[in-house]
């Protein structure tokens, strides 16, 4: 026997910085706060939620991680493929450390790091 899952209700990061990732995040991928602990803040994005868990002690970035995205841990976001141009540039503009658009055939990524390192991945595929 095995469960169903529905669907992603959230998924949480470490960050070093609450404040700093929180402008990360409702700023450069326009999330929006939906509560405020202590150590920990909860946004939520179109069909989902995000939770930002305090860990002052967190290890540095590793900028190494963005060369070889593939493979690794990370969250996906899907946009508009159309959209992929927008984020380079808005990382570009930004100093956001991001690696080329991957082309898959029917969809394209494209990976980059939050101020924290955490791996994030934007997908957008083509056609309706």
């Amino acid at each position: 026997m095995a469960l169903t899952i529905e669907h992603l209700d959230h998924f949480g990061v470490d960050v070093s910085d609450l404040q700093r990732a929180e402008e990360f995040y409702t700023k450069v991928l326009g999330m929006r706060v939906e509560m405020r602990l202590p150590d920990q803040i909860l946004l939520r994005y179109a069909h989902g939620s995000c939770a930002l868990f305090l860990n002052p002690d967190r290890p540095a970035p590793d900028s190494t991680t963005i060369r070889q995205p593939l493979g690794k841990s990370h969250h996906a976001f899907r946009v508009r493929h159309a959209e992929l141009g927008t984020a380079r540039q808005l990382f570009t503009e930004r100093g956001i450390l991001y690696h080329a658009p991957i082309d898959w055939g029917d969809h394209e990524c494209l990976y980059f790091l939050d101020p924290d390192g955490n791996l994030l991945e934007l997908v957008g595929y083509r056609g309706p």
